[in-house]
């Protein structure tokens, strides 16, 4: 089941996109109405009929979908998301990682499934920049969780100096 509340841009909003192709096999028709998140085997089967649908469409990978076959549709995707069926399953954090460094992916990247307030802050520094938390958690306390921490050591997609590298700058200025 997936939220009906996400987080984006730091806020709780209603969920604007309609996610398809949880059942197996996958199923083409009918698509709902409206923005749709389709899996990547039925982007990569369909994607001039989804393309041509005159609403907007995003992918959803699996934790083993392979993020490259989507570098040619990166600039043309108006979002992303990544599935992250267990929290103990980290894959997503790389995927994110991919498209945002290697690929340049620029819209909008969710992370979904079993993710929890306390990956938030990580989730955000690798590139996700909305989040669908497991429908047992609350979105509104867990808003919170982006103010933990105010300094990070390592380098990351959403700040990519090192803490050293910062210090060392301010000694020369």
């Amino acid at each position: 089941m997936l939220p009906e509340r996400i987080i984006r841009e730091g806020h709780v909003q209603p969920e604007s996109w309609q996610f398809v192709g949880f059942e197996e096999p996958l199923v083409i028709e009918p698509l709902p109405e409206g923005p749709i998140v389709v899996p990547l085997a039925l982007w990569k089967a369909q994607r001039a009929l989804l393309q041509n649908r005159g609403t907007p469409v995003g992918v959803w990978l699996k934790p083993d979908d392979e993020p490259g076959e989507l570098a040619g549709d990166v600039a043309t995707l108006p979002f992303i998301a990544v599935h992250f069926p267990k929290f103990t399953d980290g894959r997503g954090y790389s995927t994110a990682s991919l498209l945002r460094r290697r690929y340049g992916f620029r819209g909008e990247l969710r992370a979904f499934g079993d993710v929890g307030r306390d990956q938030l802050f990580f989730l955000k520094r690798v590139g996700f920049d909305s989040f669908g938390l497991a429908p047992h958690r609350d979105p509104v306390t867990a808003v919170a969780s982006f103010g933990d921490f105010s300094l990070r050591y390592q380098g990351s997609v959403d700040d990519p100096a090192p803490l050293f590298r910062k210090r060392g700058q301010e000694g020369r200025a």
